[in-house]
């Protein structure tokens, strides 16, 4: 079993067999896989805190699109069904897959089914699509042909994933940061992201990030235990003060200002879950659009939770020597049903979070500490205000740190020395920043290693399977000019 990246967080690991101390370590074997209770709980708050942004975000996102009728979702009721699903489905993953991976709706997923998908039908059949891509998953899962897709790419295109996942969230934690910002002037400059504001660091916002983020790293050198909860926690008190004293708009803090809310607690609005007419959007698109509208949904969500499973898996130390994790069938499994719970909630599908990884920096190593995180975000349903006080900035240092460790841990593991590896893995590292999809980054990863192993006569070491999903991403690739020829767009 590879070391984890986050070895230095934490004091040295218990021997992998050591005796189980009662049942709760039976259950998740925490000794046999190094961990403890306390590190669990530190993990799985240290993910909540990471994540929580979801809460927020995803109400915005949903809450923007405009149905085929005009109707747009309530934000309330998002804000439910958001924090609901993501609870239930990330307590399911750690009770049933036993991975420190939690779920929530997916970023990017939501957008699609907001701008693309719903303002051709109504919301219900808009999350009728998404359902439905979440039952298509399950049965690939139950046949036991997304478990052969995950095998069929080579060792090293996995780690080029992992590490692709690693600069991802790490250029997503210093833009929720505001670190680096889009640059407005791109089409006039040719520079598309900046230094702060106009190539300056503005504001105290930046500041906490800056102060977290040599924290977290300071912590993480000196091994200290609980090093990113610490700095989430530290940074979050640091801003605020800082905005109690400061004259700081809102704007400045992004999704979440730090301020103690006027009120605790809030009563959940459940009036959308369930909101879902199965078959519908294809009576108003006809079935072959219909169908490309599911494909989609389900491609994003098949790839997207295949490669976050992998970086979390191999962050954490749990991958073995064949690339393969404890449970794959049932971790599977378990996010195929969470697409389609997703969508009966209305909140979207529901995928496997890449800032999962910020716990496993903490040394989460089970699925009790998605019990951790779960049960917040449940708790988060009446306890909304005080959920969004942690500012971007507080969080998104975890992200930055944790991004380098898993870099660290498998850069060297890919055979540099063979460019039909070489050269895939280095775009797919560098797509899944560059064009902020996972799914991108592994799709052109795939692409270029069936290519590059043809053309140098190599073409049977390319396993069939793996044709097949170059088939798909092609699909996936070319879904504009697609659809513009059956007259979607």
């Amino acid at each position: 079993m590879p070391s984890s990246a986050s070895a230095p967080v934490d004091a040295p690991e218990p021997p992998p067999h050591a005796s189980p101390k009662g049942g709760l370590d039976r259950f998740f074997k925490i000794a046999e896989r190094g961990s403890t209770i306390p590190r669990e709980i530190r993990g799985g708050l240290a993910t909540f805190f990471a994540m929580a942004y979801i809460i927020v975000l995803n109400p915005i996102i949903l809450g923007a699109g405009v149905d085929k009728f005009g109707d747009q979702l309530d934000t309330g009721q998002l804000v439910t069904a958001t924090a609901l699903i993501a609870g239930l489905t990330t307590v399911l993953m750690g009770v049933i897959g036993n991975v420190p991976i939690a779920l929530a709706a997916g970023l990017g997923i939501n957008a699609l089914v907001s701008l693309q998908v719903a303002p051709k039908m109504s919301w219900p059949d808009a999350m009728g699509m998404v359902v439905l891509a979440g039952l298509v998953l399950m049965i690939l899962v139950a046949s036991g042909l997304r478990q052969r897709v995950l095998d069929a790419i080579p060792a090293s295109l996995r780690r080029a994933i992992a590490i692709g996942i690693g600069t991802f969230i790490a250029l997503i934690g210093l833009v929720d940061a505001g670190f680096v910002t889009r640059n407005p002037d791109a089409a006039r400059t040719a520079v598309p992201l900046g230094l702060g504001t106009g190539g300056r660091l503005e504001g105290w916002p930046v500041v906490v990030f800056v102060l977290g983020l040599a924290l977290t790293f300071v912590l993480v050198i000196r091994k200290t235990r609980g090093a990113i909860l610490i700095s989430i926690v530290a940074a979050t008190g640091v801003a605020i003060v800082i905005n109690a004293i400061a004259t700081i708009p809102a704007a400045a803090w992004g999704l979440r200002v730090p301020e103690l809310p006027e009120k605790v607690v809030a009563a959940p609005d459940f009036g959308l879950i369930g909101e879902v007419s199965l078959f519908g959007g294809f009576g108003e698109v006809g079935v072959l659009t219909g169908c490309l509208f599911v494909f989609t949904v389900l491609l994003s969500g098949f790839f997207d939770a295949m490669g976050t499973i992998i970086g979390v898996g191999e962050e954490a130390g749990l991958v073995d020597d064949k690339g393969q994790l404890p449970g794959m069938g049932r971790i599977l499994m378990v996010d195929s049903a969470a697409v389609t719970a997703g969508g009966f909630g209305s909140a979207s599908a529901t995928t496997c979070f890449v800032e999962s990884t910020a716990g496993v920096g903490e040394g989460a190593r089970t699925g009790l500490a998605n019990l951790v995180t779960g049960g917040i975000f449940l708790l988060a349903l009446i306890f909304t205000p005080l959920a969004t006080v942690v500012p971007s900035q507080a969080a998104t240092p975890a992200l930055v740190v944790v991004g380098f460790l898993i870099m660290a841990s498998n850069i060297r593991d890919i055979d540099w020395s063979d460019y039909t590896v070489a050269a895939p893995a280095f775009l797919t590292i560098v797509s899944m920043p560059f064009t902020y999809s996972i799914t991108n980054g592994i799709g052109i990863g795939v692409l270029s290693f069936i290519l590059l192993r043809t053309t140098t006569g190599r073409f049977r070491t390319v396993p069939w399977l793996l044709n097949v999903v170059g088939v798909c991403f092609l699909v996936y690739f070319m879904l504009d000019p697609i659809e513009r020829w059956l007259g979607v767009t």
